[in-house]
């Protein structure tokens, strides 16, 4: 998950740089008033967004399996401990009525 975090955090810079250029060469249009900074954020997020949902599809389905198999194998815990516990309360209430 980090791998593809950083993945994204990079493709993101890189397009903030290229927006930064292109605004302070004038090719794109600067922002309104003292919003020029966010201007070029908005713009760098706009752009890398579907850049990363294309570029980085194997690895997000990558990161997406290894959350499901944490996911199950915590929930397979949860049911052992369960059962466990389901256990030991029958073995007490049985014990409880035989006394």
């Amino acid at each position: 998950m980090l791998r593809y975090t950083l993945m994204r955090l990079g493709i993101f810079v890189g397009c903030l740089v290229v927006v930064w250029g292109l605004v302070y060469s004038g090719l794109a249009p600067r922002g309104l008033g003292d919003s020029n900074g966010l201007w070029i954020v908005l713009l760098a997020l706009l752009i890398s967004a579907p850049i990363s949902f294309v570029v980085l599809r194997e690895e997000r389905d990558r990161a997406s399996e290894r959350i499901v198999r944490r996911v199950d194998r915590a929930k397979a815990g949860l049911e052992a401990n369960r059962a466990m516990e389901d256990t030991a309360d029958d073995a007490a209430r049985t014990q409880g009525q035989t006394s």
